[in-house]
């Protein structure tokens, strides 16, 4: 049985304006997990840029202790560069809480399989992983 005329015409412009809400209403939600800005790794001596790109997030690195070279990367032109401004983090893909991608970690030169995760405003979980069975996971924090 259908509702009368007048019950479909008071609810149709409740449905309208749902529909124009509940976007901006997720879009809201999101934003207070936005991982976007400054984080100091877990170890202390390394700050990373993260910022949106593409449907996701990219990290780059903004500081670093020692000689800040990518001594180890396999690429031997690139052993001499400087880490400073290297791209660390490309977490593009959406996923479930987070973000999916590829990590590159300096320390062996090595490129993993990743996920960037919020973890409320001020954490993000970071985890670089072998065959997506063996991972490594460090919290960093946002930097004020």
């Amino acid at each position: 049985m259908l509702p009368k005329p007048e019950a479909r015409r008071r609810v149709a412009p409740a449905l309208f304006a749902l529909a124009l809400i509940a976007p901006g209403a997720t879009a809201w939600a999101q934003a207070g997990a936005d991982p976007s800005g400054v984080w100091l790794t877990e170890s202390g001596t390394s700050k990373v840029r993260i910022a949106r790109c593409g449907t996701g997030y990219c990290g780059t690195l903004v500081s670093t202790v020692g000689a800040g070279l990518d001594a180890n990367n396999p690429d031997a032109s690139l052993k001499g560069r400087k880490l400073l401004g290297v791209q660390i983090l490309d977490a593009r893909t959406p996923s479930t809480g987070g973000f999916e991608g590829s990590l590159y970690n300096p320390q062996d030169g090595k490129t993993y399989s990743g996920s960037l995760t919020p973890k409320g405003l001020d954490r993000v979980e970071v985890a670089g992983c072998v065959l997506s069975v063996i991972c490594k996971r460090q919290t960093w924090t946002r930097v004020k």
